[in-house]
């Protein structure tokens, strides 16, 4: 400060002594000429009068700059120009800072959009004064039409508009998805500043239907064991209290039997399940023949079946030599509940076909097509859920469990592929496994020998 000082002291004497020194030399010339006293002074105040019209020229160059300071400073010699220069800098750096807040600015911002949550900021009058993208999609705004909009003008959704009100924010709301979304939102408030508030959405349609889905497996779980379990003690009651023939003993006891089988379904399946969703991914290094899975496959289908169904099993060309990574027990797993599925669905005499074939690719593809009674379209996104049945008086008539179709996904998911189901009520349907190339091999000439 004191340097500054001694700068300016130093520049505005170095003025005055330049006007002086100008009267000066005005008043020497005058005398040096003869001329009379008054015209020594004239030329002396003129001289000084010349300094300070240049100066003021130079000032006002100065001031035409300041009000548009965006360009180069002029180039004014002596004072003023250190002046411009000098002003010039300051403003340079100013415009440095605001920069580089603004970079950090932008990628604070960035960091918001990319956040799976949304966020909204508002004023204290509740008026929108940021939004991310993010938060928008959630609520069904316009990140730019709709800032500095009162925010309970555009989510007029009766839950939030109250919890906005109430001001007690320790607890999250809860509330579906304004302008028609699908889905559900958790929405919390947290205040800052001068009554400045931020909002912070989350959509939990997944956690929510997550929840549900875990409620109904234990549900499900409950009643499928009761079911037998109830049947089971009644028979036991009977055996106990009542006299029965050799034929009634025999009778009872197969039923007990067929529930105990049931049960033990059931739990072989749920364990299957908990054992797939544990584990990790199977490595790619142990290969099975494709044709061998397909004399087991058909085997089983046809002891199931009884006659009752015209069965094909197809290799297509080429498919012969062909062998498949993975784990033995879960290919089998699942390529024989979809199978069993068609064979149990379909009616009597109406035929199922199975078949294998290579894609152009490189991978292949593992299908079933039945003639049975068809799904319709509104229940196939949900049948890969536990339990999930479309007839479930009809399922447990054929002694399904209701997890087949959730442990198909679960083992062709964990093998890199993917299960694919289109039907038509009263038509059949197509359960088709498709397999990753990386899954698949034509198998070495020597190992054919």
């Amino acid at each position: 400060m004191e340097t500054s000082n001694s700068w300016l002291l130093s520049r505005v004497s170095a003025r005055v002594a330049t006007g002086a020194a100008g009267g000066a030399v005005g008043w020497w010339l005058g005398s040096r000429m003869g001329y009379p006293t008054t015209i020594s002074v004239a030329l002396a105040a003129g001289s000084v009068l010349a300094l300070s019209v240049v100066d003021t020229l130079k000032g006002y160059a100065l001031l035409d700059w300041l009000r548009a300071p965006e360009i180069d400073a002029p180039p004014l010699p002596g004072l003023w120009g250190e002046v411009a220069h000098r002003v010039y800098r300051v403003l340079r750096l100013k415009d440095r800072e605001i920069e580089h807040e603004r970079l950090r600015l932008n990628q604070f911002l960035s960091g918001i959009e990319a956040s799976p949550n949304g966020v909204m900021l508002l004023d204290a009058t509740e008026h929108i004064t940021w939004i991310s993208s993010v938060a928008a999609d959630h609520f069904g705004l316009d990140p730019q039409r709709d800032l500095a909009q009162r925010v309970t003008n555009l989510i007029r959704v009766p839950a939030f508009v109250q919890y906005l009100a109430a001001g007690d924010y320790r607890d999250p709301v809860h509330l579906p998805m304004p302008r028609g979304g699908q889905g559900r939102l958790s929405v919390v408030v947290r205040p800052y500043g001068d009554g400045l508030r931020l909002v912070l959405s989350q959509d939990i349609t997944e956690r929510d239907r997550a929840e549900a889905m875990r409620r109904d497996f234990v549900a499900n779980v409950s009643h499928e064991i009761r079911t037998p379990l109830t049947v089971l003690h009644g028979f036991i009651e009977t055996m106990n209290n009542l006299p029965l023939t050799e034929v009634e003993r025999k009778r009872v006891l197969d039923l007990m039997n067929q529930q105990t089988e049931r049960m033990q379904v059931l739990v072989s399946d749920l364990l299957t399940l908990a054992t797939i969703e544990g584990s990790p991914h199977p490595t790619a290094n142990t290969w099975m023949v494709v044709a061998d899975l397909f004399s087991r496959l058909e085997n089983d289908a046809r002891g199931l079946s009884k006659g009752r169904h015209p069965l094909r099993f197809v290799l297509d060309e080429g498919s012969a030599d062909v062998e498949l990574a993975g784990v033995e027990s879960e290919w089998l797993s699942a390529m024989g509940n979809l199978v069993s599925n068609a064979v149990r669905y379909t009616p009597e005499g109406s035929a199922i076909d199975v078949r294998w074939r290579l894609l152009p690719e490189g991978g292949a593809e593992f299908a079933v097509m039945d003639q049975g009674i068809g799904i319709d379209a509104e229940h196939l996104p949900r049948l890969t859920e536990r339990f999930y049945r479309v007839d479930g008086s009809r399922s447990r008539e054929t002694g399904g469990t209701g997890l087949g179709l959730s442990i198909v996904k679960h083992v062709i998911q964990r093998h890199g592929g993917d299960l694919r189901v289109t039907s038509e009520k009263g038509k059949g349907s197509t359960f088709t496994l498709v397999v990753p190339a990386a899954r698949v091999r034509v198998r070495a000439a020597e190992r054919t020998v």
